[in-house]
């Protein structure tokens, strides 16, 4: 019986994918216990560093498994949104998560996109916030990070209106690093893993913690951090070490200028 939550690991990447296509990947109980059970199994994995997150078939995610819950007359819908937050689930990886986003991102899997640390967005790909058009506000994030994401005007005429966001427009606003053909989307993100993967591993998780950490802050509260961090981190780097690593550095360099 296919798992809901297929996971594919290879060289220190671990490929995620939400696994029910029939439902748009939408987030059922089982669904988000599938990405928190991944996320902590990929999290206590030491050789995986690196996670894309994808879904399968034409969706990326359809947000909450409405019909399940309109089924579950017994639970109230806030017990719901926080049972099992996979928002919150992503956020337990301390590596980058790469969102292979393959189509459509919608509410609850709008949120699960934002979660993501770059974004790759298939020709395919559209986002949409419908939590007013359901009549639920939303719990998981998206209120606050898309107006950081794309400025505030924006994020309030795409969460007001309900109106779907193509990926082209996606990328002008800043929404997503980059829009590839569908077939090239895992490659690319790939691609991109790889890449992370060649940095200093302690700078891998650490430069993402620092950007997290301060990006949620005031700006002069995010600088005494940056100060107070980078200082204890680089007591412990010496000189030879960026020496050797300066080189590596230049040939990479005239290499991607070929």
């Amino acid at each position: 019986m296919p798992q809901v939550v297929e996971i594919a690991k290879e060289g220190g990447i671990a490929t995620v994918t939400l696994n029910r296509p029939e439902a748009m990947n939408a987030l059922s109980t089982e669904l988000r216990v599938g990405i928190a059970e991944a996320v902590d199994a990929l999290e206590a994995d030491a050789e995986t560093r690196v996670l894309i997150v994808t879904g399968a078939g034409r969706a990326f995610c359809a947000g909450l498994d409405l019909k399940e819950l309109g089924a579950n007359k017994s639970s109230a819908l806030n017990n719901t949104i926080q049972d099992r937050d996979p928002v919150r689930s992503l956020g337990r990886f301390s590596g980058p998560i790469i969102g292979a986003i393959n189509g459509v991102a919608i509410t609850g899997g709008f949120e699960l996109a934002l979660a993501c640390d770059v974004l790759i967005a298939s020709t395919e790909a559209r986002f949409a916030d419908t939590h007013a058009r359901v009549g639920i506000l939303p719990g998981w994030g998206l209120s606050q990070k898309l107006s950081r994401a794309i400025g505030v005007y924006r994020a309030k005429e795409l969460s007001l209106t309900g109106n779907f966001l193509s990926a082209q427009q996606a990328a002008e606003w800043g929404l997503v690093n980059r829009v590839v053909a569908p077939e090239d989307l895992l490659p690319t993100c790939r691609t991109l893993a790889e890449d992370m993967l060649s940095v200093v591993p302690t700078c891998l998780t650490g430069y993402k913690s620092l950007i997290d950490e301060g990006f949620a802050q005031s700006f002069g509260e995010a600088m005494k951090t940056e100060l107070e961090l980078s200082g204890a981190a680089n007591r412990s780097v010496r000189a030879q070490d960026v020496e050797e690593r300066r080189e590596s550095i230049r040939q990479r360099g005239q290499a991607q200028k070929a």
